[in-house]
């Protein structure tokens, strides 16, 4: 039985994404969607909870994918300099397209757990950059998943985290807990000097210095922009929790 247990394990085993395609099957039937473990549930719940209190923490502490990303973006920054992450900045038709496509993650998403409910099959498996990252040189992923994940890694070179701010429908759920979480990223007015360091520090290009409390569906929880981190004034870009009716941005 042990052996068997090992046999059965693979990348989904440790995604919490497996227990969100799998829930309505689970609450419907009782069964998981075939390959996604009891261990995927878990994490849904573990990362919901952190979710809850501290935005999406998962996609700026844990996520190896963003990982990668990010080290082909350091790569890219060495090639292009001024360059990289210029493509939608420079004009006001980029900058309009950029807003527009940062929203279709969420027709992924719904495109993703509508098919997987249906057919009960890990349909985004054949598409997924993370499941052929993690699965490569083995016979379990689609060409179109390599395919893929090549133009992703590709985009990393040009612009930061391109998979995580256009196409992740896990982010895309996670982003949501932004608008009601506990503890949001907050600016101090008053020593803020507009020096946008943390404007630049964002892996995910949130215009920080123009708000007073990030509550942006693209927001991280990475703590990059802080006081900590980018922000040169000591305590003027911070974690903070955020009262009931307070007025955020």
């Amino acid at each position: 039985m042990g052996i068997q247990f090992f046999e059965q394990l693979s990348i989904h085993t440790i995604c919490p994404f497996g227990g969100v395609v799998s829930f309505y099957q689970f609450v419907t039937t009782g069964t998981l969607v075939r390959r996604v473990h009891e261990s995927a549930l878990v994490l849904m719940f573990a990362v919901f909870a952190l979710a809850v209190f501290f935005g999406p923490v998962f996609c700026g502490w844990l996520c190896p994918f963003g990982t990668v990303q990010e080290f082909f973006g350091k790569i890219g920054r060495k090639i292009f300099g001024k360059r990289y992450n210029a493509i939608f900045e420079k004009t006001r038709l980029g900058s309009k397209l950029d807003t527009a496509l940062r929203f279709l993650r969420y027709f992924i998403l719904a495109l993703v757990i509508f098919n997987t409910a249906r057919s009960g099959y890990l349909v985004f498996a054949d598409y997924d950059p993370y499941f052929a990252l993690f699965n490569m040189f083995t016979n379990e992923v689609a060409v179109t998943a390599y395919i893929i994940l090549g133009i992703v890694l590709a985009l990393s070179l040009i612009m930061e985290r391109p998979f995580c701010k256009y196409a992740c429908p896990y982010g895309a759920l996670l982003g949501i807990f932004n608008f009601f979480s506990v503890f949001r990223i907050s600016r101090k007015e008053e020593s803020c000097t507009k020096c946008r360091l943390c404007d630049k520090s964002c892996p995910m290009n949130i215009k920080i210095s123009k708000k007073q409390f990030v509550r942006n569906h693209q927001c991280i929880s990475c703590m990059e922009c802080t006081s900590e981190k980018a922000c040169p004034i000591i305590n003027t870009v911070y974690l903070a929790a955020v009262r009931p009716g307070r007025k955020t941005s």
